[in-house]
């Protein structure tokens, strides 16, 4: 095995980002050759993501850009909060929501498979290569790409990303508080849906039945005639529609009105045409079933091997 010197170690280190021992060990099975040392770690880690592949990955970054006309919301996560903050994982974020913005993929694997904005490797690749570094499982989780006039908002530091799509005739700077105080809306409510419209019939059926069950199981509203409990039970469908249609919330920072009636209130001050056309919300993690303290538990028992 070939003896390597502490110059090409830190040279190997500086142009990977990986630890001085496993640079080490991949020059000397390289016999000093530093481009095939480079493919060695790379490929060692590729192996090792393999393993990883399968470690729930519920923390992470959920962004919102938009550039031009064009804009984003991803989510790519990672296992520890604490790796979330690092910021090479922060770039590579950005880098990949850029990427979205520039190449418009159809969907995840088209994305992966996309040259990374301002490099000359897929997604995929520096995904790969960040991990050598990184040594957690990652995942690019979802996007959605979106053109219009569009306000971004982004809120703890990536635990929800908001994109609102305004349908108006105004430019966008007039619009932007007007579309910046709904994406505050949707982050803090997260409507179901953008209006009554959008509902889906089978939807409100179940609601419906849900309501009138209700009403059978309580002796007051099951004496009442069937006419006058379809009535109620029209009342609380419109309740539905308050609580889960953003256009028909209460405005969070002046619940005397609609969110709808807000959005009419700035068009009207602005001397123009404002509708919200579409919205996005990605919440980091949402949906994944998170292993408790499997992170911590891997340390320990890391730790109890070494004793």
């Amino acid at each position: 095995m070939a003896k390597v010197s502490p110059s090409e170690i830190k040279e190997l280190m500086k142009a990977t980002g990986v630890g001085m021992m496993d640079c080490k060990k991949a020059l000397e099975e390289a016999e000093g050759d530093t481009e095939k040392a480079v493919t060695i770690l790379r490929e060692k880690g590729l192996a090792t993501q393999a393993k990883k592949s399968g470690r729930v990955a519920a923390e992470g970054i959920v962004t919102a850009v938009v550039e031009g006309n064009v804009g984003v919301v991803v989510e790519v996560n990672i296992e520890t909060d604490f790796a979330a903050n690092n910021d090479e994982f922060k770039a590579f974020v950005a880098a990949v929501a850029k990427t979205v913005i520039e190449k418009n993929p159809a969907d995840v694997d088209a994305l992966k498979a996309a040259t990374i904005s301002g490099g000359d490797k897929t997604v995929e690749e520096a995904l790969q290569d960040l991990f050598i570094k990184i040594r957690e499982n990652m995942v690019i989780r979802r996007f959605k790409r979106l053109e219009g006039v569009l306000v971004p908002y982004v809120h703890g530091g990536g635990s929800i990303g908001v994109m609102v799509k305004l349908d108006t005739d105004l430019p966008a700077d007039k619009v932007f508080e007007c579309g910046k105080d709904c994406a505050l809306q949707v982050a803090a409510m997260n409507p179901a849906y953008l209006n009554r419209e959008s509902v889906p019939a089978e939807v409100l059926e179940n609601e419906k039945t849900i309501v009138m069950a209700q009403m059978a199981e309580d002796p007051k509203m099951a004496s009442k005639p069937e006419q006058v409990r379809a009535k109620i039970a029209e009342g609380k469908v419109g309740k539905y529609y308050s609580e889960n249609c953003l256009l028909e919330q209460a405005f969070v920072k002046d619940d005397k009105i609609s969110v709808g009636k807000y959005v009419e209130n700035c068009a009207k001050a602005l001397g123009g045409k404002i509708a919200v056309a579409e919205y996005v919300r990605f919440e980091r993690g949402e949906g994944i079933e998170k292993k408790a303290d499997n992170f911590a538990e891997e340390v320990a028992a890391m730790a109890k091997g070494n004793n």
